[in-house]
């Protein structure tokens, strides 16, 4: 038998004796251990700086509102980036640059933790740290795009335009732009930096979408054919031919994908289409006019209809290819909008009222006046139309023939663009008052002038005053105008006619001058002062008596009133000098 040896009793006490020095030595230590975390608390480890800025010590309140405080001269300021010798600004709040100053606290070691790295900082000191930023990506890929205008260089897009015939081509070329994870690296490194200092940016090169492949391929496939000669489309029997010099106008090549296409204006196509069918193919509305001085009716003229879309599928088919350039387009004849039995059935048979006016010799009434007349000459009112003289005439600028003249404003003359047209709103004021005509809107001149019948005339400004009145008689109505300018020994003679069929006899009478107002006189230092001797204003009424053609009795009457204002006297000055 085998007997195990004994342990000396002495040997067990001493074993307990270690374990008990082992787990007083534990608990000693694990409380020095919280000693120390409750001293520590959840402060920041001592010595910590953000961004150069002490917080160490503070709790996590106390150090945020320092870090806002020691960086509030930093979050906005603008910072300064240069790219090869060019140089600009970034405004930190448009880019989207902000410090999260709770992140930033925490992440240097503010709160409390068992953490014995976080102990060991907070008692050994902790480090210099970065800010923790947010980062608008969105504000800041857009202020990135904005410093790229002012520090890049944009690349050549590759294109083709027609000008004159010809093919016009702009070669591709590389630019230069900012390297964005680059320079989201620099810009928020510089953001919250002690030291302001300029950012330099690297650039990298920006290559073109179309590049000169891309433009060789358009060249070769579309536009050297496009330009290679005329093309001609075919509606019914009448063949439209347009030259290079005219469908360029129309046509282009445009960036799509990185590929020059064809870009086509399709309503301007239609309407160069239009004007070359408009002698033999086009619908062509009746109208009258006067010929040899007696009112004719102009037949209509049928014409060809089209889907324009039909239309700019041939002229592309046909642009694209060399040698045979000529399709015929689907097309149908189309009759006019207004026939010549529309026409014949207005009855403009002979003159039912005449006007004229005279004016004194000025070049400016001469041109404005006369192109006043020219567009007015030939309007044709159906029953119901309403004639407008500011829509007839148009706006008095010179891309539409006019030019300076006197106007009166403020009752005085001062110089604007149109001056004289007031001469023909008068004249066929008067035409369209003998016709008997219905007036619709007129205003006669603020004061007086003398070779306008009195109380019977009108005046027009562009978008504020017209002439407008309606035909409500049964039959058309053409208009005439006719201007004789003046000449430095004649009068100019400005006529307008009335063409329809006789439906009213006319007569007028016109009242004493009355309730007259006494000018007043003006002394005026401004550039543009017209010096003018004054005279009293006046009310007057005029009568128009409506009886129908070839008949005695009244049908009615209607009263015109004007209150003219007086036109005063004006002196001119020199305005005053300095030291007068």
């Amino acid at each position: 038998m085998n007997q195990q040896p004994t342990v000396p009793a002495r040997e067990k006490e001493g074993g307990k004796v270690v374990l008990l020095m082992l787990a007083g030595l534990v608990l000693l230590a694990g409380a020095a251990y919280g000693a120390l975390y409750l001293a520590a608390g959840d402060k920041v480890p001592r010595g910590t700086t953000v961004a150069g800025v002490d917080i160490g010590g503070r709790t996590p309140a106390d150090a945020e509102e320092v870090l806002r405080t020691g960086l509030a001269d930093r979050v906005d300021r603008p910072i300064t980036v240069a790219a090869e010798g060019a140089r600009s600004t970034l405004d930190p709040g448009e880019a989207g640059l902000t410090v999260d100053y709770a992140a930033s606290v925490a992440e240097a070691g503010g709160g409390r933790s068992w953490s014995p790295g976080r102990l060991w900082d907070y008692w050994t000191g902790g480090d210099d740290l970065d800010p923790v930023l947010d980062v608008d990506d969105a504000a800041f890929d857009a202020a990135l795009d904005k410093l790229g205008e002012d520090l890049g260089t944009p690349p050549v897009e590759g294109d083709v335009k027609f000008r004159d015939g010809k093919v016009v081509v702009t070669d591709p070329a590389t630019g230069e732009e900012i390297h964005p994870e680059a320079a989201r690296l620099a810009i928020t490194t510089a953001y919250i930096a002690e030291d302001a200092t300029d950012v330099e940016l690297e650039l990298r090169p920006a290559d073109p979408e179309v590049d000169a492949a891309d433009l060789q391929e358009a060249l070769e496939a579309f536009a050297n054919p496009a330009m290679s000669g005329p093309v001609t489309l075919v509606f019914g029997d009448s063949p439209v031919r347009l030259d290079p010099a005219d469908f360029g106008k129309v046509l282009g090549m445009g960036a799509e994908d990185g590929e020059l296409v064809p870009d086509l204006r399709e309503k301007k196509l239609v309407k160069l289409v239009d004007r070359g069918i408009s002698q033999d193919g086009a619908p062509v509305d009746a109208t009258v006019a006067l010929v040899d001085g007696k009112p004719k009716v102009i037949p209509a003229k049928p014409g060809v209809t089209y889907k324009p879309s039909d239309v700019s599928d041939a002229f592309l088919e046909l642009v694209a290819r060399e040698g045979d350039r000529e399709m015929k387009v689907p097309s149908t004849v189309a009759e006019p909008d207004f026939t010549t039995k529309d026409a014949r059935a207005l009855k403009i048979r002979e003159q039912v009222s005449t006007f004229t006016t005279y004016y004194p010799y000025a070049e400016y009434r001469n041109i404005n006046i006369g192109r006043a007349a020219e567009l007015i000459d030939g309007t044709v009112l159906k029953p119901g139309d309403e004639f407008s003289l500011n829509g007839i005439v148009g706006e008095r600028t010179r891309e539409n023939g006019f030019t300076e003249g006197f106007i009166i404003s403020d009752g005085i003359f001062k110089e604007d663009l149109g001056g004289g047209v007031s001469q023909m709103a008068t004249t066929t004021f008067n035409a369209m008052f003998f016709a008997g005509l219905k007036d619709i809107e007129h205003k006669p001149h603020s004061f007086y002038i003398d070779r306008y019948p009195v109380g019977r005339e009108a005046t027009v400004a562009w978008g504020a005053v017209d002439l407008r009145f309606e035909n409500d008689t049964p039959y058309g109505v053409l208009v005439h105008a006719h201007v004789t300018p003046a000449t430095s020994s004649s009068q100019g003679v400005v006529t307008v006619s009335m063409y329809s069929t006789k439906y009213w006899d006319i007569s007028t009478t016109t009242s004493d001058r009355y309730n007259y107002r006494q000018p007043a006189t003006r002394t005026l230092t401004t550039p543009d002062c017209y010096p003018n001797t004054g005279y009293a204003g006046f009310d007057v009424d005029v009568t128009r008596t409506f009886r129908r053609h070839g008949e005695d009795a009244v049908d009615h009457t209607e009263k015109f009133h004007t209150a003219y204002t007086p036109s005063d006297t004006v002196i001119c000055k020199k305005p005053k000098q300095r030291g007068d």
